[in-house]
């Protein structure tokens, strides 16, 4: 997905910061060793999991950010690339004749990718790669690379997305899983978690970010509280299933997404656009 030039959301064609740069975060986690490896604010790199997951190898600096970060990938031999294209560029001026005209915030319009997956042998890893808010400040570091993973290979893992700044304050991530090691379902898990962090924002400062997760635990249940996104579920005798959720009084419904929801859904992201 980092290679799809239609997914704005991250690596080749994701949308831009205020200064129409392509910044990126990723994070990578090994469930066995519990080693990291986090990017963030890299510029010009293709594939930044790559790079986070090569980082997770080393002992110390384990979280590289801005020039840091470029320097390892390209002392690494790592792809450099111009990751803003020309339809990211048309996005960004669309959006700030909206901002203009329509007085629509900035910052509307983000998700990251993660995933949380269980091997045959038992291991299990989380990641995250994301280009983070859309015209974000510059050098701005959202949950992606800090707190929106987590994995332990003896208990599960889960991965986080939505406003970076709120998810952030509850350690999402890792909550789901300390929730899984108390014996709670995956699903049980997200809903709780999500839950009670939606509910302690909105007490404590009168709102709250999306918050979005998916989860998995070392038996290869899963679960997942979404909020406007689509998620997908894939074992070695299943092939993918894109779930979509409602929710429900806190309680969350998945179910199969059709095909003519998929096929909307694919060509809503590649169809033509024109600068206003």
């Amino acid at each position: 997905v980092e290679d799809f030039p239609y997914y704005k959301s991250v690596g080749y064609g994701g949308l831009p910061n205020e200064a129409m740069e392509v910044e990126l975060d990723a994070a990578y986690m090994d469930g066995d060793t519990l080693d990291i490896g986090a990017i963030g604010a890299i510029k010009d790199f293709a594939n930044p999991i790559s790079i986070a997951k090569r980082l997770s190898k080393e002992k110390v600096n384990n979280m590289l950010v801005g020039y840091g970060a470029e320097k390892f990938a390209y002392d690494e031999g790592f792809e450099s690339k111009n990751m803003l294209t020309d339809r990211a560029k048309i996005h960004y001026h669309n959006r700030q004749q909206e901002i203009l005209q329509q007085q629509i915030k900035p910052y509307d319009g983000h998700d990251t990718v993660g995933m949380v997956c269980l091997d045959n042998d038992g291991k299990m890893t989380a990641a995250t790669s994301t280009s983070g808010l859309f015209m974000k400040k510059q050098g701005r570091i959202g949950d992606s690379p800090i707190s929106g993973f987590y994995v332990d290979s003896e208990i599960g893992g889960a991965a986080a997305t939505g406003l970076g700044e709120d998810l952030m304050k509850g350690c999402i991530s890792y909550e789901i899983v300390r929730l899984m090691k108390e014996g709670k379902h995956p699903q049980q898990a997200c809903e709780i978690a999500v839950n009670q962090l939606d509910k302690e924002l909105k007490e404590r400062r009168g709102e709250a970010g999306d918050i979005s997760v998916v989860a998995m635990n070392n038996k290869g249940e899963w679960g997942a509280n979404i909020s406007g996104f689509s998620f997908v579920v894939a074992t070695d005798t299943q092939e993918p299933i894109v779930y979509l959720t409602k929710n429900i009084n806190g309680q969350c419904i998945h179910g199969k997404a059709s095909e003519e929801w998929l096929n909307e859904y694919m060509q809503e992201r590649m169809k033509p656009i024109i600068k206003k």
